[in-house]
């Protein structure tokens, strides 16, 4: 979902560069108006779906390594790999969403 809203995001921030300078070029103020909006509008909806994902990812990396502590501690190698598995995938999730 979160990768399909930062496309979204992105393409409505595109879209409204384009208006922006189609605006600009035809000397239409209220085109170029409409396309700043957008362009606004894209951006914030692309940075929130990076902070939904990074918060996935702090989510991931804290529940890993509880996982991987509990592996540990009851001496279950398998728990303890899939714990920092978790955690390490959590941990790039939230460097991806910076």
């Amino acid at each position: 979902m979160s990768n399909e809203e930062k496309i979204k995001g992105k393409a409505e921030e595109l879209k409204g560069k384009l208006k922006q300078g189609i605006g600009h070029v035809t000397n239409d103020a209220e085109l170029e108006a409409e396309g700043r909006a957008e362009e606004t509008e894209g951006k914030a909806r692309h940075e929130a779906a990076k902070a939904i994902d990074h918060a996935r990812g702090v989510g991931e990396q804290v529940t890993g390594g509880v996982k991987s502590a509990v592996g540990d501690l009851v001496d279950d190698p398998q728990l303890e790999a899939e714990g920092e598995a978790e955690r390490l995938k959590g941990k790039a999730r939230q460097k991806l969403n910076q």
